[in-house]
């Protein structure tokens, strides 16, 4: 039998936006439940060293986020571990089914679920996945000490990835179609400045190939994207960093999206196309996505819900 819970705010997503938005809605007294969702703590816990949290000129991601969690938990929000697998907006409360069999009937709700790692989309990739083929250095970076690896992408994730390697990789090899990278000037400054990385530039992977018994990666061919040619790079893993897509399942169908599936919001604000419906960070951020910025757009997704919700009353 399922159990039904009413909340005047529901949190769905656990990333700088969620325990903001928690820390704030629990200051306003709306006794918020947050759902933490299948990765508890977002992108921030498959970092290494963030840089740019104002307060701390250096700290672990996974440490940061548990700091938040805390912070939200202390003001009085309710944390639950659960993932919600469909969510009814078209009449309030609103109505949120989670995975475990709970149903939360709530007044507003605030969405930060995020984003998720883009896949490059090749059939070799999808058959290595797990087995060499990684988008989290942090997670399985360990597992490849005194290989040779390749890191796929030319942003701020791609460089900061190829970095970290290095702290267990024999060389890293950094493939990008292009032959300029996107990342901060002085992220580049520190990879061009590492023995260990040798960029690759006008190429992109073509195929991923290894062994079958056991699974593993022995290597990718790469094209080039002027010339068309194939070459081989040995390598045991793979780790593509091309960037994230927002994570908008619950909602795709029924909000205003744009710029391939962030949620619209309406200017300066975390309103969204339905009342009582909030989105912050990640999930409708396509320009700047930083930590800093999602917590500040949670901030702003309690404060409204406070707001509307005094209205409604």
């Amino acid at each position: 039998m399922s159990n039904t819970r009413h909340t005047k705010v529901l949190i769905i997503g656990s990333g700088p936006a969620g325990y903001t938005a928690g820390v704030y809605a629990s200051r306003a007294m709306l006794n918020p439940i947050l759902v933490q969702g299948i990765e508890p703590g977002g992108q921030l816990t498959t970092t290494t060293e963030v840089e740019n949290w104002p307060g701390d000129s250096e700290v672990q991601g996974p440490d940061l986020m548990i700091r938040m969690q805390d912070h939200a938990k202390a003001m009085g929000t309710e944390i639950i571990g659960d993932i919600i697998t469909n969510l009814d907006v078209s009449e309030r409360p609103f109505k949120a089914q989670s995975d475990s069999g709970t149903l939360y009937n709530c007044d507003a709700v605030i969405l930060a679920t995020g984003a998720r790692a883009k896949w490059l989309g090749i059939d070799s990739e999808e058959k290595f996945k797990g087995f060499g083929v990684s988008a989290c250095a942090t997670c399985d970076g360990f597992f490849y000490r005194g290989q040779e690896i390749v890191v796929v992408g030319g942003g701020n994730t791609a460089v900061e990835e190829a970095l970290f390697l290095t702290n267990f990789a024999s060389k890293v090899t950094l493939i990008h179609r292009r032959d300029e990278l996107r990342a901060e000037k002085i992220l580049i400054d520190r990879l061009m400045k590492n023995e260990k990385i040798m960029p690759l530039w006008f190429h992109e992977i073509d195929e991923v190939y290894g062994t079958d018994m056991p699974l593993g990666v022995e290597g990718v061919k790469v094209k080039h994207t002027k010339t068309g040619e194939i070459t081989d790079v040995p390598c045991k893993g793979v780790f593509v960093a091309i960037g994230h897509a927002p994570a908008n399942e619950l909602v795709k169908d029924v909000l205003e999206t744009h710029m391939g599936g962030y949620v619209v919001t309406q200017p300066d604000s975390t309103a969204t196309s339905i009342a009582g419906v909030f989105a912050a960070g990640d999930l409708t951020d396509h320009k700047y996505r930083q930590a800093v910025t999602s917590a500040g757009m949670g901030c702003m997704a309690a404060l409204e819900a406070e707001r509307f919700l005094a209205g409604q009353d």
